[in-house]
């Protein structure tokens, strides 16, 4: 495959992921408390108050997970303008700074679920980073290389 063709579909699959990332964050405030997170919700609600969780953490927990919605559309959308810059002015700094958000975000992040032992939240982290650092790699090393020809 042509390295155009491979950087295009590289674009392509990060702008898919950034608007998945903008769809959970905007469907999360309306569903956090649907049943189908309720093993989710299980999971974090015994890691921290083991077999005997009030009613007052489940809520909690809801209002949390609710709050994270606008924080992961705000991400997005600041992906998806560092995004824009990376592919139209091929702009290895832009995807520089994505891994470097991605790197920076995800070990704390990783950290944080370990040491309350929810590893739902690890799974999710560990999926987004085996997802997106290699297209974001492969982006920063061709419009590099790119810059460094020019």
């Amino acid at each position: 495959m042509q390295s155009s063709s491979l950087r295009l579909w590289a674009i392509r699959w990060m702008a898919a992921a950034i608007a998945a990332h903008l769809v959970v964050g905007m469907l999360l405030p309306c569903f956090a408390d649907a049943a189908i997170f309720s093993g989710y919700h299980r999971g974090i609600e015994t890691a921290f108050w083991g077999a005997n969780v009030p009613p007052q953490a489940h809520a909690q927990q809801i209002w949390w997970i609710s709050l994270f919605g606008p924080t992961v559309q705000s991400a997005a959308l600041w992906m998806g303008a560092l995004a824009w810059i990376g592919a139209r002015q091929r702009s290895a700094f832009a995807w520089g700074a994505l891994i470097a958000g991605m790197l920076l975000w995800a070990p704390q992040d990783m950290l944080v679920s370990l040491r309350a032992g929810c590893w739902d939240n690890i799974w999710i982290d560990t999926f987004a980073l085996v997802t997106m650092l290699p297209p974001l790699a492969y982006l920063f090393w061709i419009d590099r290389a790119q810059a460094v020809r020019a």
